[in-house]
């Protein structure tokens, strides 16, 4: 039997991630599951020479931590926090998938649940991908999301509309 309480739900802020987040919700409201959203930004203060040769700043670092702090709010809804205890977090670090491993691990994570961008072969080959190396590292199942995906969650609209 699958008995999922914990979901996490890392997010860049683009579509494949919105995505996952729907997908989340659906398995949330399904399962009686908690969602916690999470988003790392990079710490650029870790690199001595800077961001592509400039100098970073902490104000700079602080502002980068803001917007995103702003961003991960706007995702999570108020029926979201009273329906299924959504929480947000926000995390610094220069290597993003240990991040969401460790949290998933700390926090007893029953399922993480993640858009990927599907880059091509020698894109994966030079960057890597962060979806792949949570898979490899995470403490629990990963379901991944490529944008567009093969829609099996109604959109929130149409759910409302299902269960009136």
């Amino acid at each position: 039997m699958i008995a999922l309480k914990r979901i996490l739900v890392p997010t860049d802020f683009g579509e494949a991630s919105e995505a996952a987040l729907g997908y989340a919700r659906a398995l949330a409201r399904l399962f009686g599951a908690s969602v916690a959203v999470l988003h790392v930004v990079d710490n650029m203060l870790a690199n001595p020479a800077g961001v592509e040769g400039y100098l970073v700043y902490p104000e700079m670092q602080s502002a980068l931590e803001e917007s995103a702090r702003t961003q991960l709010e706007a995702l999570v809804r108020d029926d979201d926090r009273r329906e299924l205890g959504a929480t947000t977090v926000l995390l610094t670090s220069t290597a993003p998938a240990l991040a969401i491993a460790t949290y998933a691990r700390e926090h007893g994570i029953d399922l993480i649940v993640m858009g990927t961008h599907g880059r091509g072969a020698m894109a994966h080959l030079m960057m890597g991908s962060v979806a792949e190396r949570v898979v490899r590292t995470a403490p629990c199942p990963v379901l991944t999301l490529k944008h567009p995906e093969h829609e099996f969650v109604l959109p929130d609209a149409l759910m409302q509309i299902a269960r009136a």
